[in-house]
């Protein structure tokens, strides 16, 4: 296929080209089939007089144009990994380039040191060293992929703790270059004075706590998630939201202020080297403290967040007019309960992953639209219909999410009249 075939709107599956923008026309007809749908258009003749058949052909409909989206948004999520890597690298050498002019502008009337050299070497190496870890790793990101989770979404834990091992590794660099360039003894022992434990006691002690939260969080989401008690899904792509919001895209208190306080308490120590770059930042103990304190935060927030679906109770789903009567096979039920739809998983082609088990039988969901969204199913909520396969009698009801939980069971009584 020649390159003008790939210019502008190509959709196909393998071209990074045109990857947006098939994404993007595949939910610009998935939202107009949608708002058709939910205004009564587009429905055949063979199925419009049927309640029951309409709604599963237009769910039908809409779960096939929901799997063309989320293909689109999978193949785009890949392309715009691949092009991350360059622009890491070009934000990389930019910081490198800042630190360089910032160098030159203080060095106005007080001169150019050696201190100025070693950190704008220390800075060369940091950034060299990036620039080819992101070229190996450039199909899952560059230099973010270490810092990207198992659910293709940025993470905060390890955000962190990158940040401070390469602040802690820059911080080492320099001194190693103002020690290599040191003639007098005197000015040898003052550096490697600078590496002991006391001066360096508060940014060592956050360093191991950043790092073993780290580790820990993504111990303690796992644990969960095979445990049943915490829900995830896959997000097309990382976005930098990650890291201040919850699977959802809502803001997260805990999230918000353990970002916070590490980029305060990261400013502070590069103050203090850029003021003593003979030692390692003595980063104070009540600052440090207050990074702990945000750490443990953190932490209790990932221990406290999601929880297993619920099913409360099961009624008969009754329209204006039906009188009331048990549940019978071909009626509609509706499930009330907590947790059915898992964070993130709000899209229609998540949605159409729910099912729910009646008995040996399984029902998909079904998509009811309306403007703007869904009606059915919803985080609380579920109607679905009775097959007629499900026998007369006392059957188990239960849910399974999109995230593969599934719910406590719920005994009800179909009647055989």
């Amino acid at each position: 296929m020649g390159s003008a075939a790939h210019d502008g709107g190509c959709t196909c599956g393998d071209c990074p080209h045109g990857a947006r923008t098939g994404h993007r026309r595949a939910v610009a007809e998935f939202l107009l089939k949608r708002e058709e749908f939910a205004a009564g258009q587009g429905l055949p003749a063979a199925v419009a007089h049927s309640a029951s058949a309409s709604r599963q052909w237009v769910s039908d409909e809409l779960t096939q144009s929901a799997a063309v989206v989320a293909e689109r948004g999978r193949v785009e999520g890949e392309a715009w990994l691949g092009r991350l890597w360059l622009r890491t690298a070009i934000v990389v050498w930019a910081a490198v380039v800042t630190l360089l002019l910032v160098q030159a502008l203080t060095a106005i009337g007080a001169g150019w040191t050696v201190a100025r050299t070693a950190g704008l070497i220390a800075a060369l190496l940091v950034a060299a060293a990036l620039t080819g870890a992101g070229y190996l790793h450039r199909a899952r990101g560059g230099a973010l992929a270490p810092v990207i989770g198992e659910d293709n979404r940025l993470s905060t834990s390890r955000a962190i703790a990158a940040s401070w091992v390469l602040f802690v590794v820059f911080c080492v660099l320099v001194l190693v270059g103002r020690l290599a360039a040191a003639s007098d003894h005197r000015e040898r022992d003052a550096l490697i004075a600078g590496f002991e434990l006391a001066r360096g006691a508060g940014i060592v002690t956050v360093l191991a706590v950043v790092c073993g939260i780290a580790v820990l969080v993504r111990r303690v989401v796992g644990l969960r998630v095979l445990g049943q008690r915490l829900q995830k899904v896959r997000a097309h792509r990382p976005r930098a939201a990650d890291l201040l919001t919850d699977d959802a895209g809502r803001g997260s208190f805990t999230d918000i202020q353990y970002v916070t306080l590490c980029a305060v308490a990261l400013v502070f120590a590069a103050v203090r080297l850029a003021r003593r770059p003979d030692q390692l930042p003595d980063l104070p103990w009540g600052l440090a403290l207050l990074v702990l304190v945000s750490a443990a935060t953190y932490v209790a927030g990932k221990y406290a967040e999601g929880g297993r679906p619920v099913i409360l109770s099961v009624v008969r789903a009754r329209e204006a007019g039906d009188l009331d009567a048990p549940i019978r096979n071909g009626d509609d039920i509706e499930i009330r309960g907590a947790g059915f739809v898992p964070p993130g998983a709000q899209t229609a082609d998540r949605l159409s992953r729910m099912v729910v088990r009646i008995g040996p039988v399984h029902v998909h969901v079904p998509l009811v639209p309306v403007a703007g969204g869904f009606s059915n199913p919803t985080d609380a909520v579920l109607t679905v219909p009775v097959p007629a396969d499900v026998e007369p009698g006392k059957v188990d009801v239960q849910v399974v999410t999109a995230a593969g939980v599934e719910t406590n069971r719920y005994a009800i009584e179909v009647s055989a009249d």
